[in-house]
């Protein structure tokens, strides 16, 4: 605008929400300004003000999704004719042009190839692929990037202290990730939520429920049940989703997301460059990372991402779910090159865990694991009985306990949902499934004061307060021992409950 070169046609070209009207109405405005400051448009005159309220004959706009016959645009090519009564240029802004038909295509051209020079098209699309060759080489093209999460949380953040709303900052960088990189759906996003509670503060959670988003906690918890074949966990996720009101078209594209976080935090130098997460959820997925194999996440994300295609259309949403779930879980069920990657993964952890087969000489398959506590001579019914008070109070609140860990560690209730208790000389001993686990339950931090704390600390705190003991913990990794698992002082009690009933 400083120079007055300005040319005669325009196209801008990128993703939904980020711009290419608004810039087209503020570039109107600049060219027709009568006191520009700096090449920007004043803002106070009578064009600027005229334009703004869309009484300017100066600019017209023309929705081409819904007006894209030839006729449509010989009426903008018969209104080109005539010179502007007030301000220097006629710009002719026309929306989502790729929808145009190929009559009026070939109309626009001979105007664009020798416009009067008063006026200037500018050419808005999201589809920049569909626009004749021809059109393209007659404009000026600018390609309009996403906009980035915090550049969208920071003006939704100055939105809200206009508006004199308070809101969690974690609730508004939550809302710009989802918009994905679209201001407009950003604002649209943060107004729907702000409906469901006017006159109180915006919090994370009450997003995460305005928007039928689930907790990172949870894909957690899932991945870890996909990776361990487990379809009933698998399944009473889903049903715990469903349940909450979680929107399933968006639960399958979050888990897609939290995956491909976890394959760059497993393969990036730095994953706190290219994450963009609270600094809670990026200790989770990066803890994560390292357990799952990046081989095994591609396969996940493709067939998560053929769900996504598929179930947006589909009626039975939760039936295609339940099926793409037990294919995660049970690779076994699938013949292609991915699925018999996974399939070997399994049988090598099989073998690491001391579980395998063996060909018997009648031809059947017998399994070969390790002795049961029942072939020592002890019944699952007189371990029970021989565990002490403390442990039995402890194991029949474990939920209630893995609960209040979750309210204040969420990386520690994943790990504690995922191990095995053990009772041992009276103490209760927690197994952990691999030694990261182990490692980062049992590290220790420094508070401040001069002392230590760990995650076990925290484990204990919650045991205390929920059950009034103060039961001696301890935490080692698992040996593929199988008397572990029989062992489980959840498993017993319940033959102590049944016992009394």
């Amino acid at each position: 605008m400083k120079t007055g070169r300005i040319g005669h046609a325009y196209l801008f070209c990128g993703t939904r929400g980020t711009g290419k009207t608004s810039i087209a109405k503020l570039f109107a405005k600049a060219v027709n300004c009568e006191s520009p400051v700096d090449g920007s448009p004043c803002g106070k005159c009578a064009m600027c003000m005229g334009i703004d309220s869309s009484a300017s004959m100066n600019v017209t706009e023309l929705d081409a999704a819904s007006n894209n016959s030839v006729e449509n645009i010989r009426d903008i090519i018969e209104s080109s004719r005539y010179s502007p009564t007030e301000g220097k240029y006629k710009v002719f802004i026309i929306d989502e042009v790729h929808m145009l038909s190929t009559s009026a295509f070939n109309a626009l051209l001979k105007t664009l190839e020798e416009p009067p020079a008063y006026v200037i098209f500018i050419l808005a699309t999201t589809e920049v692929h569909k626009i004749p060759i021809t059109i393209l080489s007659r404009c000026q093209r600018y390609d309009f990037k996403r906009i980035t999460t915090d550049v969208i949380a920071g003006c939704l953040a100055d939105l809200m202290r206009s508006e004199g709303i308070e809101t969690e900052e974690k609730a508004l960088k939550f809302i710009a990730r989802v918009a994905d990189g679209s201001m407009r759906d950003a604002e649209s996003l943060l107004d729907q939520c702000i409906a469901f509670y006017i006159g109180q503060k915006l919090t994370y959670d009450k997003v995460l429920e305005v928007l039928g988003s689930v907790d990172v906690e949870v894909f957690s918890r899932l991945l870890r049940y996909v990776g361990n074949g487990d379809v009933s966990g698998c399944m009473n996720i889903l049903e715990e989703v469903m349940s909450s009101g979680r929107e399933l078209t968006q639960f399958v594209n979050d888990f897609a997301g939290y995956l491909r976080n976890l394959l760059l935090a497993a393969s990036v130098e730095d994953p706190y460059e290219v994450l963009e997460l609270s600094g809670e959820n990026m200790e989770l997925v990066i803890h994560e990372s390292k357990v799952a194999r990046p081989e095994q996440l591609i396969r996940y994300i493709n067939i998560l991402s053929e769900l996504s295609n598929r179930i947006r259309y589909a009626s039975q949403k939760r039936l295609l779910i339940e099926i793409e779930l037990i294919k995660l879980a049970k690779p076994q069920m699938e013949q292609d090159y991915s699925a018999l990657l996974d399939r070997i993964r399994v049988l090598e952890d099989k073998l690491e865990n001391g579980t395998f087969y063996r060909s018997a000489d009648n031809g059947e398959q017998d399994r070969v694991q390790e002795e049961n506590p029942a072939d020592e001579g002890f019944s699952p019914e007189e371990l029970a009985e021989a565990l002490p008070e403390d442990i039995v109070k402890v194991a029949s609140a474990w939920n209630s306990i893995v609960s209040g860990v979750n309210a204040k560690d969420k990386l520690a209730s994943t790990m504690l949902a995922d191990a095995s208790t053990i009772e041992e000389n009276g103490k209760l001993v927690i197994i952990f499934k691999n030694a990261l686990d182990l490692q980062t339950m049992t590290y220790r931090i420094e508070t401040g004061d001069g002392k230590d704390t760990s995650r076990m600390d925290t484990v204990k705190q919650v045991i205390s307060g929920l059950t009034g003991l103060n039961v001696e913990l301890e935490a080692r990794v698992s040996e593929g021992d199988h008397k572990e698992s029989n062992r489980d002082v959840r498993k017993l009690v319940k033959f102590i409950i049944k016992k009394i009933d």
